[in-house]
């Protein structure tokens, strides 16, 4: 089920979803949204709505010294929180002593995120990811719209997928973080020729 698209713009973080909840071969239109806001994070989940529901309402994330290093932080102390809160919520999993959890997208300080079901972080230089049964057709379509606005970018994103999953239904919520000082925090990245 599901595509989070993520989108850096500048000194804004695009992020959208669809409406999406899936069993076999049911589909539910949901009403919760799984893109929302929590502090200064926006996320976007994909894999399980209690994760989801953990994440908006019961995560709470120690704030960040306001010069300190953005991965280390998401790594440490953000990774840290999201444990406690999915273990404290009953969703994280145990099997053959490794912990598992779920995949979501996170906005901060101008930067885009993803965390994985091991929760490994990461970025991916190109400024953009998506997670979810649509992602590989979310991404072939921003690679395609690059040039073109942020907020029409996912949004297009979203209808490609939809067009081709069976899990991913409008309609799309997108919302956007702005940072005024996002690119002191962004990293130095580097493209392929």
């Amino acid at each position: 089920m599901t595509c989070i698209v993520g989108l850096i713009e500048g000194d804004r973080v695009w992020m959208g979803g669809d409406s999406a909840g899936v069993s076999g071969l049911d589909i539910t239109v949901r009403a919760d949204t799984k893109v929302f806001r929590n502090g200064p994070f926006l996320i976007g989940f994909t894999s399980s709505f209690r994760m989801g529901q953990l994440l908006a309402y019961k995560l709470r994330v120690p704030e960040m010294e306001q010069h300190g290093d953005v991965f280390r932080f998401m790594v440490t102390s953000f990774v840290d929180a999201v444990r406690d809160c999915l273990k404290e919520g009953g969703y994280a999993q145990r099997s053959n002593d490794a912990e598992s959890g779920g995949s979501f997208l996170v906005a901060f300080r101008g930067r885009l995120f993803s965390i994985q079901s091991d929760y490994q972080v990461c970025e991916a230089l190109r400024g953009y990811h998506a997670i979810g049964c649509g992602a590989d057709y979310a991404l072939g379509s921003l690679a395609s719209t690059a040039g073109e606005d942020g907020e029409g970018r996912v949004r297009r994103a979203l209808e490609i997928a939809e067009l081709f999953s069976g899990g991913v239904r409008a309609p799309f919520r997108i919302e956007c973080l702005e940072n005024a000082d996002a690119e002191q925090h962004r990293p130095l990245m580097t493209v392929a020729a």
